[in-house]
């Protein structure tokens, strides 16, 4: 009982720092977005693909929670509709029928360590920063344990790659796992004292989109528009990744960022698309199937993924519309 209280009161707090949204949350005709971050450079994207949703007659509201976990406990407790994450532990625990309907982002995640730790193996026994605990980095270290037989030291969490970028540069940590871009930056910035680790290849997710089955086949029509939302930017952008900075809204939350930021967009996305990072049909059924494997061998889903069903963890509905009315 008292960790559920202090869990609803990391909630309730979290609200408020976000603002104050959740109190205009009650709003039934808006939908309900839980961010797992503040607006960063890594969203540009998906901010992008929201005024796109709103032209086409979305209304919605958002709330940037501290951390993954947060954001996937409001929408479990219907706090809100639509969260940021890969909720599979709590989906295969959950008796709310949880369902993920997008790909927003693949696990292309980069080991970085200084200089005296050259690869995964050096790392056994040394305390390593991540995202969030069950996130998409908490997952990467468990399989490079199981695959390598080693155990990291003391696992903390900092959201934010540039975060934990800024961690290693100030020696508050010797190793984390970051996005390709600040992998680039702090390589770029500061080679001479960092390694990347070799690594191996992984396409599972990272980000995805999900709700509540029950609310999603209740606002069908408004889900039908974000996931289009996001499937036409997710193709523009594979296809142009300069899209994302020309339509950013200036006098929105990106727009609002640092000129330092906004100027590299172009950069930042040019080589989160030759990374890979983003898949220009959303993850369909190919991200399904990759994501039971990997989050299985992560330790966060039970069970042989070969027998698990990938209609208990995503709902393609939504998405096949999507690719319909788009083009496959």
């Amino acid at each position: 009982m008292l960790g559920f209280l202090n869990r609803t009161a990391r909630l309730c707090a979290a609200a408020v720092l976000a603002g104050g949204l959740m109190a205009q949350a009650a709003q039934a005709d808006k939908i309900r977005i839980a961010l797992a971050e503040t607006p960063s450079d890594e969203m540009a994207a998906f901010f992008v693909a929201l005024d796109r949703a709103k032209a086409m007659g979305l209304d919605y509201e958002w709330t940037a929670f501290s951390d993954e976990e947060l954001a996937i406990q409001a929408v479990l407790s219907g706090q809100m509709d639509i969260g940021f994450g890969t909720p599979y532990a709590a989906m295969q625990r959950a008796r709310a029928p949880v369902r993920i309907i997008f790909q927003l982002s693949k696990l292309k995640f980069f080991p970085v360590a200084v200089k005296k730790y050259s690869s995964l193996e050096d790392l056994n026994g040394v305390p390593i920063l991540l995202h969030s605990r069950g996130g998409g980095t908490d997952s990467i270290a468990n399989v490079i344990e199981d695959r390598l037989g080693i155990k990291f030291g003391k696992r903390s969490y900092v959201p934010g790659s540039a975060n934990r970028v800024v961690a290693l540069i100030a020696g508050q940590a010797e190793a984390t796992i970051i996005d390709l871009a600040n992998k680039n930056r702090i390589m770029r910035e500061h080679g001479d004292k960092f390694n990347v680790l070799p690594m191996f290849d992984v396409e599972a997710s990272d980000e995805a989109l999900f709700a509540n089955l029950d609310w999603i086949k209740a606002n069908e029509k408004s889900v039908d528009i974000f996931v289009q939302a996001l499937l036409s930017v997710w193709r523009d952008m594979n296809d142009d990744p300069t899209i994302v900075r020309r339509e950013t809204d200036p006098n929105g939350p990106i727009g609002q960022l640092p000129k330092e930021i906004l100027d590299s967009l172009d950069k930042f996305y040019a080589e989160a698309v030759e990374g890979g990072l983003y898949d220009r049909d959303g993850g369909g059924r190919k991200a399904a199937m990759a994501d039971l494997e990997w989050y299985a061998k992560a330790g966060q889903l039970e069970g042989d993924p070969a027998t698990l069903d990938i209609n208990d963890f995503w709902y393609f509905a939504p998405l096949d519309r999507a690719l319909e009315k788009l083009g496959k």
